[in-house]
């Protein structure tokens, strides 16, 4: 099983988890991503554990190479010293090892395939996991941005913000009938200013009833010549 088919399993299953108990939105991406780093380290544990087969496998295919030329100058040297017998047996051990080299190689030629794929699935992770982090933030203010949003207009259809209106105007009114209550008491009293309106006002009364005298005495001796 692949890495990205093992960690979807997993972050479904959350998901699912999270989906059915309403959870909020912002642990879900925390999940997502945690469930990312922590896949990120198995991974990496599991690749650190294939490169160790790696170099143990090289260094018994370095040994049985090692012995197949040891075997292979004994046989040289019993041929030397016409011991066909000893020769055969060491050429035996030498094919042994030989093959025991070659199934080395096919089993390091394998591990060698994962390693290149576990080395690309986990470059994939990482770039994933990067993007995850880069978009998290803008997820968590979108969520909590429409968090706010959908209050607001609660807020409006419950009728709280136009009963607050209606408290808002009611104090209006007691301080208008306040208001009118002061200017009552003020009712019929004569200030400074109205004191000195009033002098002006007689002044200029007296001034026109004298020139309405003038005029009408004027007409009456007229009408006598």
């Amino acid at each position: 099983m692949g890495i990205f088919s093992r960690f979807t399993d997993i972050v479904n299953s959350n998901i699912n988890s999270i989906l059915d108990k309403a959870e909020d939105p912002e642990k879900m991406v925390r999940l997502i991503i945690q469930e990312m780093e922590d896949t990120l380290v198995e991974v990496r544990s599991a690749s650190a554990k294939t490169l160790a087969s790696k170099k143990e496998i090289s260094s018994q295919i370095g040994k049985m190479q090692n012995e197949a030329k040891d075997w292979k100058a004994k046989a040289e040297l019993a041929i030397s010293k016409d011991r066909e017998d000893l020769a055969r047996a060491a050429l035996q051990e030498k094919k042994k090892c030989d093959e025991h080299a070659s199934a080395l190689s096919s089993e390091l030629k394998g591990v060698d395939e994962q390693i290149t794929k576990l080395q690309s699935e986990v470059g994939q992770l990482q770039d994933k996991l990067a993007d995850a982090k880069t978009r998290q933030k803008a997820i968590l203010l979108r969520q909590k941005t429409v968090s706010s949003r959908l209050e607001v207009k609660k807020s409006l259809d419950s009728g709280k913000v136009d009963a607050a209106m209606g408290r808002f105007e009611q104090y209006e009114r007691k301080i208008d009938d306040l208001e009118s209550q002061v200017d009552a008491y003020d009712l019929g009293k004569k200030t400074l200013a109205d004191e000195f309106a009033e002098l002006e006002s007689d002044d200029e009364i007296d001034d026109e009833l004298a020139a309405l005298k003038k005029k009408m005495q004027s007409k009456s001796s007229t009408s006598k010549k």
